[in-house]
Parts: C-alpha cells; sequence; structure tokens
C-alpha cells in the first residue's frame, strides 16, 4: 500500500500544498494528493491551485490566526516560484 509519502514524491507539490488542498476542500490528505497533482498537470490546474492557497490565506485572516496567514502566504511565494505559468498566465489575460 501506498503512503502519504510515496504519493507526495510522485506529486510535483510538497506536504505544506497538498495539506493546504485537503483543508480547502475538506478531502482526506491521500485524496489531495491525486488531486494536486491533477492540477498541476493541467492547463489551468496551477492557477487553481493558487486560487485554493489564497481562499486558505483570506479564511486565516478571517479567523484572525496570523500565524497560518503568514505560512500560508510563503507557502503561496514558494509555489508560484516553483510553477512559473501560473503567473505567466495571469499577464497574458487582457
Amino acid at each position: 500500500m501506498l503512503s502519504l509519502e510515496d504519493c507526495l514524491a510522485l506529486c510535483d507539490l510538497s506536504e505544506e500544498e497538498v495539506l493546504a488542498i485537503a483543508h480547502h476542500e475538506r478531502i482526506p490528505e491521500i485524496a489531495a494528493t491525486e488531486l494536486g497533482n491533477y492540477l498541476v498537470q493541467s492547463p489551468e490546474g496551477e492557477m487553481c491551485i493558487k486560487s485554493i492557497i489564497r481562499d486558505d490565506i483570506a479564511e486565516a485572516r478571517a479567523l484572525g490566526d496570523r500565524t497560518r496567514e503568514l505560512a500560508l502566504k510563503l507557502m503561496l511565494r514558494n509555489f508560484v516560484l516553483q510553477h512559473p505559468r501560473c503567473e505567466e498566465r495571469r499577464k497574458e489575460r487582457p
């Protein structure tokens, strides 16, 4: 049987990014790994993951959880650096 660590090794996302997807979608971590792997390989998937992380940031801010908010902002920055196509797509749109 595959563990979460095995699935993460096969996916182009960090554990934190997968956990953010799991939290946002309210699904188990292993399912979030599969969803995240699918999204990161689809044409608009990186933008979708970026949106998920931004939603999680807004939720943390609304709850007053400054530590989580800052951690998610750092995660978003790292995600965009690792997946530059999501920034390029944003710039291409009118």
